[in-house]
């Protein structure tokens, strides 16, 4: 508890201590003139005051450091640092782990998928997947934020975490991009175009990203919000592939059996 809880503690309980004494004085009936009742009232207000500045100065410092989290960059002045030559790594707390543990192997799959998004956005240069290449961008830093939400272990701290707007807004961008595509009538062969490769390929690792990511809240708390939104990323992936592949028209469509020889 730092000094400036002391205080806020000690003024409520002066507060508190002020209100019992006026209740008991008239429950006694004990002297209670308007000279009494104005000196009660100063001290109340004056420790209110105190309380009241303390409490938003508190809530202000918690605000601060929320947001640090967000605006902070990450300097990076040396690559090799020989910490993790004996297998482990560290957590954003500190704390160090295998490198095969839970939240690495979540989190490393994570960036695997942003690995494959850069490339899909090498393919969305022209002008009409420009809008693609936005989306892909906006997705690619979501993920670092989700990488430090995974490497950052549930305390009640303030942490940069992955937020319900973030989630909505995907949810906002499939539904968009949904309501123009051709009828769905089969199951889709990865392919068609480039990009539209790249983007099946993101998205099974995405699956493979989230398994891992369920496998960790089987034994440690993750964030809701986390877990909604890389399930929602494999399918934007996969609707954002049939739109660059001409709104689905030119997608390869499975054919169950056709090479089986069976009638």
């Amino acid at each position: 508890m730092n000094y400036e809880q002391v205080i806020l503690w000690a003024a409520l309980l002066t507060v508190a201590g002020i209100l019992g004494w006026g209740v008991l004085t008239m429950a006694r009936g004990g002297e209670y003139n308007v000279k009494n009742s104005n000196r009660i009232m100063r001290y109340r207000i004056i420790f209110q005051a105190i309380a009241l500045v303390v409490i938003l100065r508190l809530k202000n410092h918690e605000l601060s450091k929320r947001a640090g989290y967000r605006k902070q960059m990450v300097k990076l002045n040396k690559i090799y640092t020989r910490t993790g030559d004996a297998g482990e790594t560290s957590l954003v707390n500190g704390m160090r782990v295998s490198k095969h543990a839970r939240r690495p192997s979540a989190f490393g799959e994570v960036d695997e998928v942003n690995s494959v998004i850069g490339l899909a956005r090498l393919s969305c240069t022209d002008e009409a997947a420009a809008f693609a290449d936005d989306m892909l961008g906006r997705i690619q830093n979501d993920l670092f934020d989700l990488g430090a939400d995974l490497a950052t272990p549930e305390n009640g701290e303030p942490a940069l975490r992955i937020t319900e707007e973030q989630v909505k807004r995907l949810e906002s961008e499939i539904d968009t991009m949904n309501a123009d595509l051709q009828p769905l009538n089969s199951f889709i062969l990865p392919g068609g175009s480039p990009a539209s490769a790249w983007l099946h390929l993101a998205r099974t690792v995405a699956r493979r990203a989230e398994r891992q990511m369920t496998e960790l809240a089987s034994e440690e708390v993750v964030n809701d919000a986390a877990m909604r939104y890389i399930n929602r990323l494999s399918d934007h992936l996969f609707v954002l592939a049939r739109k660059l592949n001409e709104n689905g028209r030119t997608d390869i469509l499975w054919r169950p059996g056709e090479n089986s020889g069976q009638k």
